[in-house]
């Protein structure tokens, strides 16, 4: 029990006829980060919810940093910090205001409030940026604002709703340089994402929620073996060509290799032992076939792929925008 930040074991929560989570499990160990990934209304939002005491649950068990959730919903508070989709900051202020007042907002006395803006203007990165207006920030300067609010009780458990959601490549790198911070002071995250390369950068550990149900959980790279091992590809010009591609495949991944095919992206797929001869046999058969390729390359399983083999359909089909 003390190794887990967050405990959840068969948590039900219903909203009239539709059932949000049906027996719901997952388990985040201490100083860790751990995703929390699903489709469209899987209940991810409803979970976070639950653990972080904004909604009663109708059955089963969850405790969050040792405390149960549903006996002392309090205490729980007092021990987590939550950051949902979108920067919950005042434009007009500047970044230190923002911090000061969350800080005061917190029951802090003014000298303690304006010490610990200082601190996480300069653990987040924005000492330089932390008397101008929020208003003048870039977006992931906003998101490192908005995770230094939630910090400001410095909480053992942080929940992330999609933190990154709109962020361009450097804002969701500059968040994900300041999550790791954080974890490696010891805190404890739980991460839902609808981006799954930031599940695989960030996590240590991922739990598939599907129909309110966790359906795998392991570390990402477990995950992503269950899947298969490398896989050629080829993305063909012309719909026409699929056929000739696929015996090409077939030929350079081998007889016994399952080859598949996705007629709207015109791409061929199968997997493959021999990394390099697969290639060259592929490459060469394509040539002589007077084939136009428009991409062929060889790659890994990605957490994409567990989530199709896993729900159905890719990660971008289900991107969650709230449920209840």
């Amino acid at each position: 029990m003390a190794a887990y930040a967050v405990l959840a074991e068969g948590v039900r929560k219903r909203y009239g006829e539709k059932c949000a989570l049906d027996g719901f499990d997952l388990a985040v160990r201490r100083g860790t980060v751990h995703g929390l990934l699903g489709p469209n209304g899987a209940g991810k939002t409803t979970a976070v919810r639950i653990l972080a005491t904004l909604l009663r649950f109708d059955g089963g068990r969850a405790e969050v940093a040792g405390v149960d959730v549903a006996r002392d919903p309090r205490a729980v508070r007092g021990r987590i910090g939550l950051t949902g989709q979108y920067a919950a900051v005042d434009e007009i202020l500047t970044g230190r205001q923002n911090l000061e007042l969350f800080g005061r907002l917190f029951h802090l006395r003014g000298r303690r409030a304006a010490l610990r803006a200082g601190e996480l203007l300069e653990r987040f990165g924005l000492t330089d940026a932390a008397d101008q207006s929020v208003g003048g920030y870039s977006g992931g300067m906003r998101r490192r604002l908005d995770l230094a609010a939630s910090m400001i009780l410095a909480p053992q458990v942080l929940f992330l709703d999609e933190p990154t959601t709109g962020l361009d490549p450097r804002g969701r790198g500059e968040v994900w340089a300041a999550l790791r911070a954080l974890v490696a002071d010891g805190t404890s995250v739980l991460l839902t994402t609808q981006y799954l390369d930031e599940a695989d950068r960030l996590a240590s550990r991922v739990t598939v929620i599907d129909q309110g149900r966790a359906i795998a959980d392991d570390s990402p790279a477990e995950l992503k073996n269950t899947v298969g091992g490398d896989r050629i590809e080829v993305v063909v010009a012309e719909t026409g060509d699929i056929p000739a591609a696929v015996r090409a495949v077939a030929r350079g991944a081998g007889d016994d290799a399952r080859v598949e095919t996705d007629d709207e992206a015109r791409r061929v797929h199968a997997p493959v032992r021999d990394r390099v001869a697969a290639l060259t046999e592929v490459a060469r058969r394509l040539q002589d076939e007077g084939i136009a390729v428009e991409d062929i390359g060889l790659r890994r399983p990605s957490l994409d792929d567990v989530f199709l083999r896993l729900t159905g359909h890719r990660a971008e089909e289900a991107k969650e925008v709230v449920a209840a």
